[in-house]
């Protein structure tokens, strides 16, 4: 086995403006963590710095007109046009260097899919990755460059099958465009309903065309879902989707802002579900590649991506510093004294009422899919 965790503290340290949400310094968060836990220290694995991605790559993803745009932005010009590209909004700032920040991001995915393919790792993950809402001529959501795209056309040419699976609160929206009426990649999105956050879209009638039909699957959760339920729809639709397509190559989002207490979304799970998730993925592909992407608490995605590596990787995370004087819980685990959370479970009519949405969409997911 071989592993790879991509990071540098360059990006890390990419600032997207105090009032913005998105909040890079995540990623070493999670590094740090991940060292204090004693879970990248096995001889298998390889911490390695994001390589900037070449141009021509770019492109599998991005018109040249929106990259020649997005480059003027990075490099500090302010533009009328750069407003029909989706940058100049609140979401998505004009950022002096956003486009070698993004270039580099995605690199480390591009790179991480290549690696795998040339049968040089197993697993991989960069929380550094994941913006899955990039369109091919437009800025949205926080993000640029769309890296989980860009890694599944190159696989794709070296004729592998790949599942892609968001587990983000948010709905992947432009992945599931990119690859709508492909028929080589499987597509799944499991996330709060666009009838209630950004981007409004991924309900379960959304179920791909033409070549793609039947690949594309959303699953609409609604608000105060927990683990109980979460859980319940991803063993009953997504485990038995994955198995049956048998992918190759398992590409998986793993945004952390599904948890109870992220400022944007409104679901209501803990870690506990999203560890157990990460967990059955291990075992329905041998080969993963896994990026961040939401989570705007970022204690608690720096505790997820921690576990999240941890266990895509076997090793369990022990407290190096346990015990110390001065050694004690700090920042991510401080509340709980722990990289798991509390446990926690919507209850009474309330719980009745969601259980009984999911279960709809649920049914309707079983008889399309005949699961």
């Amino acid at each position: 086995m071989h592993s790879i965790f991509y990071y540098s503290s360059e990006l890390a340290r990419y600032d997207f403006g105090p009032d913005h949400p998105f909040k890079p310094e995540r990623a070493q968060k999670t590094l740090e963590l991940c060292y204090r836990y004693g879970v990248l220290h096995e001889e298998y694995m390889t911490l390695k710095k994001p390589p900037a991605l070449p141009y021509e790559k770019l492109l599998l993803a991005h018109s040249k007109d929106y990259l020649d745009v997005l480059q003027r932005v990075g490099e500090g010009e302010i533009f009328q046009e750069m407003l029909n590209y989706g940058i100049g909004s609140q979401d998505n700032p004009p950022l002096r260097g956003i486009y070698e920040w993004s270039r580099k991001c995605a690199g480390a995915t591009w790179e991480g899919m290549v690696e795998i393919l040339d049968q040089k790792a197993d697993v991989v993950f960069n929380p550094l990755g994941g913006y899955h809402h990039a369109y091919r001529s437009r800025a949205e959501g926080f993000c640029y460059i769309n890296d989980p795209v860009i890694a599944i056309k190159e696989a794709l040419a070296r004729n592998v099958r790949i599942t892609y699976l968001d587990i983000d609160a948010h709905h992947g929206n432009a992945v599931q465009d990119a690859f709508f009426d492909d028929g080589r990649v499987q597509f799944i999105s499991i996330h709060e309903s666009g009838k209630h956050i950004y981007p409004y879209t991924g309900f379960v009638e959304e179920s791909g065309a033409g070549k793609g039909e039947g690949l594309i699957v959303n699953i609409p959760l609604p608000p105060k879902t927990d683990d109980e339920i979460y859980l319940e729809v991803f063993r009953r639709i997504v485990i038995p989707l994955i198995q049956r397509f048998k992918p190759d190559i398992l590409v998986a989002e793993l945004g952390a802002d599904s948890l109870i207490s992220d400022p944007l979304t409104d679901l209501m799970l803990t870690n506990n579900s999203y560890t157990q998730v990460v967990g059955e993925l291990k075992g329905l592909c041998g080969k993963i590649l896994a990026t961040g992407g939401g989570g705007y608490d970022i204690y608690r995605t720096a505790r997820c991506w921690t576990l999240a590596w941890a266990i895509l990787n076997d090793v369990e995370p022990k407290d190096e510093f346990a015990g110390l004087v001065g050694g004690m819980m700090f920042g991510p685990e401080m509340e709980v004294g722990s990289l798991y959370d509390r446990p926690y479970a919507v209850t009474g009519p309330e719980k009745d009422g969601i259980r009984q949405e999911v279960g709809k969409t649920m049914e309707f997911l079983i008889k399309r899919h005949r699961l």
